[in-house]
């Protein structure tokens, strides 16, 4: 994708998104930062080729489509669209419910939807965009206790991502789904672990998990501005993505990395271990 992109960001207060809106600046493109509110994201320096905007992805789909529209005519259009936005509610499936799933999608999930519904329609009249989403390696390894309901978020955008990817091909606009592993960012570790609804027999794996949870960022293996310089590489087609097929999944991290070939090997075990049963139930 050669010259100057117009590049919308959700949730760029801090983690990914803050880092970035920097890195797209710094290679010359023009971005157009959201956040919840203006004031978490009055850190960013003054830039001819930056535009902020208030943005909750947890509006209304009135609400985000006037203003993913008004994004639209800042600068005539939008080439990336980056679906950022998102945090992980730590609690345990049964003692959490059907409440916190609910309140896990409305943002990492319903709000992908809506605002990439939103911006769809400015894509497709130029038949060109590239729609980014900031997935999970958690959409792969579930098991953490803790992680239920932010896993099963993420794993909705991961199956969303792929049947995006076939229903745009038509149209020239591209999905790339990003899957990071543990990076030293703003994550889930620290988010209040929810103990509303607590039940005895979890004593132990909640008291467990909320140890883990409790632990301070920055002991994560991955680098933030080194996997966002990647994701700005494999969007422009330059750097380490020079000359190679577009990917689909773009995974980072080691740890992501073992944990996806991981369950990969576990589901070809399973595959092959019943394979005769698998087999076994079709019409002869």
């Amino acid at each position: 994708m050669l010259g100057q992109k117009v590049w919308l960001i959700t949730g760029t207060s801090s983690g990914f998104g803050r880092r970035l809106t920097s890195l797209a600046l710094a290679r010359g493109d023009r971005v157009i930062a959201t956040a919840r509110t203006l004031r978490k994201i009055e850190h960013f320096t003054q830039h001819p080729n930056l535009h902020l905007m208030q943005l909750d992805v947890n509006a209304g789909t009135k609400e985000i489509k006037a203003r993913i529209d008004h994004a639209a005519r800042v600068w005539n259009g939008i080439d990336v669209l980056v679906n950022n936005a998102g945090y992980g509610l730590p609690a345990l499936l049964e003692e959490g419910g059907a409440s916190v799933m609910l309140r896990q999608f409305q943002t990492n999930f319903f709000g992908v939807v809506n605002v990439c519904n939103a911006a769809l329609p400015h894509m497709r009249k130029k038949r060109n965009g590239t729609v980014v989403v900031i997935g999970s390696r958690s959409a792969w390894k579930p098991e953490t206790r803790g992680l239920g309901f932010y896993a099963a978020s993420k794993a909705a955008v991961h199956a969303m991502s792929e049947s995006l990817a076939s229903e745009l091909e038509p149209f020239n606009i591209r999905v790339l789904l990003v899957e990071p592993g543990s990076f030293r960012t703003e994550g889930i570790l620290g988010h209040p672990w929810d103990c509303s609804n607590p039940i005895p027999d979890y004593d132990e794996q909640r008291a467990d998990g909320r140890v883990n949870f409790s632990k301070p960022a920055g002991k994560q293996p991955g680098d933030p501005e080194k996997a966002m310089k990647i994701v700005v590489d494999v969007v422009k087609g330059e750097g380490c993505a020079a000359g190679r097929e577009w990917p689909l999944y773009l995974v980072l991290g080691k740890d992501a990395e073992v944990d996806i070939r991981n369950k990969c090997a576990k589901v070809l075990k399973h595959l092959d271990d019943w394979s005769d049963v698998i087999r076994g139930v079709d019409v002869v």
